[in-house]
């Protein structure tokens, strides 16, 4: 697939998707939302790629925000639409059945955040900047940030972070749970690029299925939660992933899978 606003490139069974568009800080447009949902669409049904890492061209940004251009003239009807195709297309990223590890190089504001806390995991460089800001321009965050930021960090840190709008530096987000580590920024693809490596050796079934698990286990009740847990590890208890990886480890070697 080719695209205008996006870098693929492939690393043994990991994928990384550069999202370039440097001029302006990578800022999120119609266009490169949807080349967003189809990279990751195809990367999805590609059983060679396991792992994908998001990250942003340059050094300064992650993704700095939505395109402003593009939000000073939405109506009424074409902001909630603008809103659910967004929506849309981070639900995608979120329920992969892949991890999607977002390295976050820069700035990750407003939708650039709200991309990010799609991802499974998020590595930060220690320069990174995330928040969001959309009460600064008379809105509010339009790509799930209301929703996904309370999950990650609770309701109070949340709410003073959307209604201050102020930007939060890399070691404050790991405080509170926002992102999963901190690196130097020199060092941060190389440790995204390390992380991915470790995930695609584990067994891609297994990690499908820990994936669901724990999206779908938080939006039920707890008991009815397990009951989805146990069923999965029913399903998993099938595969030849699981025959080799329990066997393996009595045989004290290292399991290959399949994914299968």
């Amino acid at each position: 697939m080719s695209f205008d606003n996006l870098l693929l490139e492939r690393d043994g069974a990991s994928a990384i998707v550069t999202i370039n568009r440097p001029k302006v800080l990578n800022a999120l447009n119609s266009q490169t939302v949807d080349e967003l949902r189809r990279a990751m669409l195809d990367l999805k049904r590609d059983d060679e790629v396991r792992v994908i890492v998001v990250t942003g061209a340059g050094d300064k940004s992650f993704v700095a925000g939505a395109d402003i251009n593009e939000l000073a003239v939405q109506t009424p009807t074409g902001g909630r639409e603008h809103a659910l195709a967004g929506q849309h297309v981070f639900d995608v990223i979120e329920n992969l059945g892949k991890p999607v590890i977002a390295a976050i190089n820069g700035f990750a504001l407003g939708g650039g955040c709200e991309l990010a806390m799609a991802c499974t995991l998020r590595i930060a460089a220690d320069s990174a900047r995330l928040g969001q800001p959309e009460i600064n321009l008379g809105l509010i965050p339009g790509y799930a940030g209301t929703q996904r930021l309370p999950r990650l960090v609770g309701k109070g840190k949340a709410m003073e972070m959307i209604l201050t709008g102020a930007p939060i530096g890399a070691d404050e987000a790991l405080r509170i749970g926002l992102v999963n580590r901190v690196v130097p920024a020199a060092e941060l693809m190389t440790e995204a690029r390390k992380l991915a490596a470790q995930l695609a050796a584990s067994a891609p079934i297994a990690l499908r299925y820990i994936i669901n698990a724990v999206n779908k286990g938080m939006e039920m009740p707890f008991a009815e939660a397990c009951q989805y847990e146990a069923t999965l590890f029913g399903l998993v208890a099938s595969t030849d992933d699981m025959r080799d990886g329990t066997k393996a480890f009595l045989e004290k070697r290292k399991a290959e899978f399949k994914g299968r």
